[in-house]
């Protein structure tokens, strides 16, 4: 509910935990992911799909599949031999997330970066297309 000092405390258990303080409304505004203004509530309506970001980390398993609209996981044939023979993190990628949203990039060499780059601009195109009203 607006105005129940929601900033405050959070700034505050920030500062006394050491936790990192993130105001959500303050993001929003910057990037001006707002779809209108809700007037009973006296507050801007989030737009959910504006707020797209990109998550760089090395496992998928405990981020909720709501999260995410598609997932790539880059594959490479020699590093880390180990975990490509077993294809842990792919596995692992499809246990935690639908089956149609995990894909494998090859990351082998320099010219696959600018590959992968236009593969995943080119979905995030189709999918911006597709999610516009």
């Amino acid at each position: 509910t607006p105005g129940v000092r929601k900033t405050t405390l959070g700034k505050e258990l920030a500062s006394r935990s050491g936790l990192k303080y993130i105001n959500v409304g303050d993001l929003a505004r910057e990037g001006q992911l707002y779809d209108g203004y809700d007037e009973e509530y006296d507050c801007p309506i989030l737009d959910e799909d504006k707020s797209g970001v990109i998550v760089d980390y090395h496992g998928c398993d405990f981020f909720p599949e709501r999260w995410f609209h598609i997932v790539f996981v880059l594959k490479t044939d020699n590093n880390n031999v180990q975990c490509e023979i077993f294809q842990v993190l792919h596995e692992e990628a499809l246990a935690s997330y639908k089956e149609e949203i995990v894909h494998q990039l090859p990351s082998n060499k320099p010219e696959d970066l600018e590959d992968n780059i236009n593969q995943i601009l080119k979905w995030i195109e189709q999918w911006v297309k597709d999610h516009s009203s």
